[in-house]
């Protein structure tokens, strides 16, 4: 299990001192005895310590930045969104395989914006520009923004933000499990709450400072009976020996919680699933392996086929034939469990 995200030091850009959120968060991190220094960017921080690349991403994991987003443009998020919507980047977990090693590197340090405002403001434009169509913003897409929640409240003022938004959309997937806070938010329908799941074996292994699958499906049936879009996504998918009857287990339980928790009327055609097969690329490889040199993770490249991503860098990803016998089973555990839910993409 795991406990609430204390970062063992703060940073803060003085420009977030101009914000009150930013404010707020260096005076309560003060009041907490938690060491608050200041640095010249959120991009540039230095004064993390560590001897070693272990060491140092451990100890990046437990640090804190404040910064402001100053970019006046988001990046797409396909097949996930039409933007990304940048409230956090990184977060304090320790998952072995993080396609996060690719951008963020060895030092990912948990960074928190507080300009949220501003962020708003680029967001709506976006919507003008599209109107009539509905606009999707992935708030997930570099981070997992809900174990800093306590600290900022950004998810529920985003969540709040989208349901007074006619035509935009918001959706975040996390692996946390620290919901209550979200329950009572006016999303109005307009947020999709999504887990992040993998089978008790995956989670053991390579996901570090997580919660246990069954912490998450717990969670998942408390945001369903609030009347939340809900979604998984089950990711990465390994295959191992015994992999089949490892995620059916996965895809079982879910079902029986959800039924638990379903509001009256609930059908799992409300429900969304998205399944994302392991792939890694050649620097993510070499950062995950500087930072566990003893990892187990299946990356042998001769047994991968290379391809070209959405952001110009290759990835090793299966083999199209072990592809083709994932996607056969993951759409049959659905049409078992969720016999009606959205399958949105099989990668």
């Amino acid at each position: 299990m795991t406990r609430q995200f204390i970062p063992s030091r703060v940073f803060y850009e003085p420009s977030a001192l101009h914000y009150p959120l930013g404010t707020n968060l260096v005076e309560r991190f003060r009041k907490m005895g938690i060491p608050v220094s200041e640095t010249a960017s959120h991009n540039r921080v230095t004064g993390i310590p560590g001897k070693s690349p272990t060491e140092m991403y451990r100890e990046a994991k437990r640090t804190l930045v404040i910064g402001v987003r100053r970019s006046e443009t988001f990046q797409s998020c396909k097949p996930s969104a039409h933007f990304q919507l940048p409230l956090v980047t990184s977060c304090p977990g320790m998952c072995e395989y993080c396609y996060l090693a690719t951008t963020l590197g060895k030092k990912p340090y948990v960074r928190v914006y507080v300009n949220l405002e501003e962020i708003y403001k680029i967001a709506s434009n976006l919507i003008q520009q599209r109107l009539p169509e509905i606009t999707r913003f992935e708030g997930a897409a570099t981070s997992d923004p809900l174990p800093v929640e306590g600290y900022t409240g950004a998810l529920k003022q985003t969540i709040e933000y989208f349901g007074q938004t006619a035509r935009g959309r918001f959706r975040f997937v996390t692996k946390y499990t620290e919901v209550e806070d979200l329950l009572d938010a006016k999303h109005e329908g307009h947020t999709r709450f999504r887990f992040s799941l993998n089978c008790a074996e995956v989670v053991a292994q390579y996901e570090h400072l997580t919660p246990p699958p069954e912490a998450r499906i717990s969670a998942a049936g408390k945001v369903l009976a609030a009347n939340y879009p809900l979604g998984f996504i089950i990711a990465p998918i390994f295959r191992f020996p015994g992999w089949q009857e490892a995620y059916q287990r996965l895809m079982e339980k879910s079902a029986l919680e959800l039924a638990k928790r379903a509001p009256s009327g609930w059908s799992s055609e409300q429900l969304t699933l998205e399944f994302i097969s392991h792939r890694f690329t050649a620097k993510a490889k070499a950062t995950i392996l500087d930072v566990f040199p003893n990892s187990s993770l299946p990356m042998a490249e001769e047994q991968r086929k290379f391809k070209y991503g959405q952001f110009g860098y290759g990835k090793y990803v299966y083999q199209p034939e072990d592809i083709e016998e994932m996607r056969v089973f993951f759409e049959e555990q659905a049409r078992s469990y969720f016999p009606r839910a959205q399958v949105e993409y099989f990668i």
